[in-house]
């Protein structure tokens, strides 16, 4: 067994992450940039070193997940979801159940509130949001972003939900209570079931193909008849019918009866 075969074995048992789903070469080369930057020269090295230190621990946990994230990340996909998606969805049901896969640090489920309070009174809204990241759950919840990250934002969405705090914005409590955050391994835990929407962007890109696939066939268990997956804008899904998915739009799945 090699060292880094070692490593991935150690940090299965340690994390609950599986590295061998991961792109190897991708993912090998990110770990030994922050081994260098923490000064360590082999992956025994730094193993022990994030057993024994929380905060380096936290550090890996937050690298490796890659949190980067955004209000209206790629308006235009948002565009879709508003005109076509969202109101396909309401003509089957009224109590949409939408899960945010991988939310990092929030700006994506809030921004489903933000959007899905254009069809219904916000406290109509319910979203789940889960992500590997404890560290990121806890910002999401918090709920303090930096204006440059509301870029994409409607105005008026600033305007309603958001209460200026020195240069950064708090989002108010009453968007934050419409979202349900938890931790959750992608990789081994349950999905929700009877979803209508799920919304899993950025994530697959760093995942082997056969990792990709496993998650598919989850995803199309995880929605409701008819219910659509959104993926990221590098993620389109190659031959989508193997995993009972249609396209109904450029990164917009929906789930199709075997």
């Amino acid at each position: 067994m090699s060292t880094y075969d070692n490593f991935k074995s150690k940090i299965y048992q340690l994390t609950g992450i599986n590295l061998s789903s991961y792109k190897e070469r991708q993912m090998k080369r990110r770990i030994e940039s922050l081994m260098k930057r923490n000064e360590f020269t082999s992956f025994d090295e730094y193993y022990r070193g994030l057993e024994r230190n929380k905060e380096r621990y936290e550090e890996f946990i937050n690298y490796l997940t890659i949190n980067v994230s955004e209000f209206y990340r790629n308006p235009s996909q948002w565009e879709v979801l508003e005109k076509e998606v969202i109101p396909s969805l309401l003509k089957k049901s009224t109590n949409l159940k939408i899960w945010s896969a991988a939310c990092s640090t929030g700006e994506e489920p809030y921004s489903l509130v933000m959007l899905l309070s254009k069809f219904m009174p916000l406290n109509k809204i319910n979203i789940i949001a889960t992500d590997i990241d404890k560290m990121a759950i806890e910002r999401a919840k918090t709920g303090l972003y930096s204006k440059k990250s509301l870029t994409n934002l409607p105005p008026k969405f600033v305007q309603d939900f958001f209460t200026p705090r020195g240069e950064d914005y708090q989002i108010k409590d009453a968007v934050k209570s419409r979202v349900s955050f938890k931790s959750m391994n992608l990789l081994e835990d349950t999905y929700p079931s009877g979803c209508d929407l799920i919304i899993c962007r950025n994530v697959m890109i760093y995942f082997t193909e056969e990792t990709k696939s496993a998650m598919y066939h989850k995803f199309h268990n995880a929605l409701k008849p008819h219910g659509v997956l959104f993926v990221g804008g590098t993620e389109q899904i190659i031959l989508p019918n193997r995993y009972n998915l249609a396209p109904v739009k450029t990164f917009f799945y929906k789930k199709v009866s075997i």
